[in-house]
């Protein structure tokens, strides 16, 4: 594969010239910023309120905890560089930081053992500065739904809205949501894309339900994270102990199986709430949790957790309609994936390497 600087460095093929890409994720921002470093005019497009999406921090009462992706490891150089060279702030100062973190996993026998160590990576003061850095110098169109795609004349895409407005005329799209979306996006605009039937078939991202839980004196947890085996809960971490992270207390991130998450996916927040913080307590009782709990936020991820079981297809790329598809959906699901997807699909679009994924 390519390294960055070698896709960064080479002359653009003059055929491109402007991109659409649909959704401001890590995937879409990682090919927004390879694009537009190769001179093409890139504008994103993404239902929510801002960039981000799994990147996601919510705001509390005395800072950011991080509700989405929780950390995220380096095994790519390419990614190391293009984090070291993009996800910085209006000082060039990183927003990416180690976090380390005393994390254990839980045996099938409830006993606990260490996790295997790492380098692990968080954004800072929040993850979502990650992705807010990266969305720097970027036209990133945010409250803006995508219907369809319609075909010019010229052979080019219009986009239009969920009103009907039209979002302008693009040679290329990228489309990054999760795969029921991106496929009912294809669906609506009439358009069937080779390989793309392969991926979709039986992999609709599962949901994860998310609680965050503020201990004003702290959890007294013998650890930073925990990997459980339980039926319902899969993870919880203390957000407080990431580098650059103020407040009084402990602010804690409790995520759920997503088998749990899919059964209860229109299950009343409330319960939800009730359920994980008993699972925590019980979980973790043994390492003197307490339960001095004053605020809580629930959250529901509708799409959160890739199907693949292995790295995926990486991406998807038809050359004849100008239609890519990517995201750490088609890899193993990691912050890294979106990054590498996007990698491999703007590689593709440039002819810059060798076909891979599905292209």
């Amino acid at each position: 594969m390519a390294t960055t600087n070698k896709t960064m460095n080479r002359n653009l093929t003059p055929a491109i010239r402007r991109v659409a890409i649909v959704g401001s994720g890590m995937a879409g921002l990682s090919a927004g910023k390879l694009l537009r470093a190769q001179g093409c005019d890139v504008t994103l497009f993404d239902k929510a309120r801002g960039p981000g999406g799994r990147m996601a921090s919510k705001r509390v009462t005395d800072g950011a905890v991080d509700i989405g992706a929780q950390y995220f490891t380096i095994r790519n150089p390419d990614f190391r560089e293009f984090l070291g060279r993009f996800a910085v702030d209006d000082d060039n100062q990183p927003s990416v930081q180690e976090w380390s973190a005393r994390l254990r996993y839980q045996r099938a026998d409830k006993g606990w053992e260490p996790m295997r160590a790492a380098m692990r990576y968080v954004g800072v003061p929040r993850m979502s500065a990650i992705t807010r850095a990266l969305s720097r110098g970027l036209d990133v169109r945010c409250s803006t739904r995508v219907e369809r795609l319609e075909s010019t004349t010229d052979s080019r895409w219009r986009l239009v809205d969920t009103v009907g407005a039209e979002l302008g005329v693009y040679d290329d799209v990228v489309i990054t949501a999760p795969p029921v979306q991106t496929d009912t996006l294809l669906k609506n605009s009439g358009i069937e894309l080779a390989g793309a039937a392969a991926v979709f078939a039986g992999l609709p991202l599962e949901a994860c339900w998310a609680l965050i839980v503020h201990f004003p004196k702290g959890a007294r947890a013998e650890a930073d994270g925990f990997s459980f085996n339980h039926t319902a809960l899969q993870w919880a971490a203390n957000n407080s102990s990431k580098p650059g992270r103020d407040g009084d207390g402990e602010w804690w991130v409790l995520h759920a199986r997503a088998d749990w998450s899919e059964k209860f996916r229109d299950a009343d927040p409330e319960w939800i709430k009730t359920e994980l913080l008993s699972a925590f307590a019980m979980a973790v009782d043994s390492l003197g949790l307490s339960d001095d709990v004053t605020e809580t936020i629930t959250h529901r991820w509708l799409y959160a957790k890739t199907g693949f079981a292995g790295e995926g297809p990486g991406h998807v790329w038809s050359n004849s309609e100008r239609i890519g598809l990517c995201g750490d959906w088609l890899t193993a699901g990691r912050v890294e994936g979106a990054f590498t997807s996007a990698q491999g699909l703007v590689e593709a679009m440039l002819g810059l390497s060798s076909p891979g994924g599905m292209t």
